[in-house]
């Protein structure tokens, strides 16, 4: 069996080959790879930015954003051959803390979590995998050829959850959304966006190429100025930073609305030092009740949100988002630079 592999830590270490094929325990489906998305952490893992391998082995299967088709599954189990399912990312930690302790293991507190294709368990980036049917959604068979955006949709789900507890504090009516970064976290966030019926404006730098027209069939608003441009026309209620890029983080928290929140879920480089007002920030935050927010990973609770997201979207726009395929031979090529690529995704 072909799979997709890398040496933790050894930048260029990405490979194809043979490993051995898996055997389901007890209460696990055994699955056939459909395919494989590719994004910004497995590119940081083939870079040799962090990464780690099951116990005692040196290699790790990559690949988290899965789609496979069940072909055995226990009695009991609730899925049968043919089923089109996802396998959840994150394990909850073995102490556990009280977190995972209540299946809110996306929000573990001690940092002792394992994730697949990533901490310390094989990913989903091969011809067959295996997943305890606890930990596996299934998808509407309609969404074979776009459920493999079935992972990063739940990580805008939960963001939206957090938002919208945050806001139920009190009176909450959000009508003006803004997303920075109209990459697929973004894009999938504008989708959610839409679904709750909000005015919703997305921000990137590029003027050309495919994220200006998804976001045009969105019924959205494109733009590549500044988020204070943006503010000048209108209050935002909500803005979803997906870049990670400081300067725009610190811009969204300084141009929202009062009682504005601003959801973090980009990941920035350390290191990059830009010098701010403290003093100004903290005192807006602090008078207009302003919320700023982390939000990373899912739980189960957030895959079955986003299954039901996807299931009501345009599945034509969804295809529209994966910009280029590869077949499984050919995945090195996934984590070279793709130029106006918005996701890629490999065929298994």
């Amino acid at each position: 069996m072909r799979a997709l592999t890398v040496v933790p830590s050894q930048a260029g270490s990405v490979r194809v080959g043979e490993v051995e094929a898996p055997v389901p325990g007890a209460g696990e489906l055994l699955v056939d790879g459909v395919s494989l998305g590719v994004c910004g952490t497995d590119r940081e893992i083939a870079g040799g930015e962090y990464g780690e391998a099951p116990p005692g082995e040196e290699h790790l299967v990559l690949g988290h954003e899965s789609l496979g088709r069940v072909r055995e599954a226990p009695d009991g189990s609730g899925f049968a051959p043919g089923d089109l399912v996802v396998g959840v990312v994150r394990r909850p930690d073995p102490v556990p803390c009280g977190a995972c302790g209540h299946g809110e293991f996306d929000m573990c507190r001690n940092g002792r979590f394992t994730e697949r294709g990533i901490k310390g368990i094989h990913g989903y980036g091969s011809q067959q995998w295996t997943v305890e049917a606890d930990y596996a959604v299934r998808l509407d068979p309609s969404l074979e050829r776009v459920g493999v955006l079935m992972e990063p949709t739940t990580v805008v789900a939960k963001a939206w959850e957090q938002i919208e507890r945050i806001g139920n504090r009190a009176w909450f009516d959000p009508r003006r959304l803004l997303v920075t970064g109209a990459g697929p976290i973004g894009l999938l966030a504008a989708l959610l966006g839409v679904q709750r019926g909000l005015d919703v404006h997305v921000l990137d730098r590029v003027e050309t190429g495919p994220k200006p027209d998804l976001v045009a069939a969105l019924g959205a608003t494109y733009h590549t100025g500044s988020i204070a441009d943006i503010t000048a026309r209108g209050e935002v209620d909500v803005i979803i930073e997906a870049t990670g890029a400081s300067s725009l983080i610190l811009d969204a928290m300084t141009h929202n609305a009062p009682y504005g929140i601003v959801c973090l879920t980009g990941i920035s480089k350390s290191g990059r030092k830009i010098g701010i007002d403290a003093g100004a920030v903290n005192k807006e935050i602090v008078l207009e009740n302003d919320v700023v927010v982390g939000s990373v990973n899912a739980n189960l609770r957030h895959y079955e949100l986003a299954a039901q997201a996807l299931a009501r979207a345009d599945h034509s726009w969804l295809e529209r988002v994966i910009t280029r395929r590869l077949p499984l031979e050919r995945a090195p090529e996934a984590f070279e630079p793709g130029g106006d690529d918005i996701k890629t995704v490999i065929d298994l």
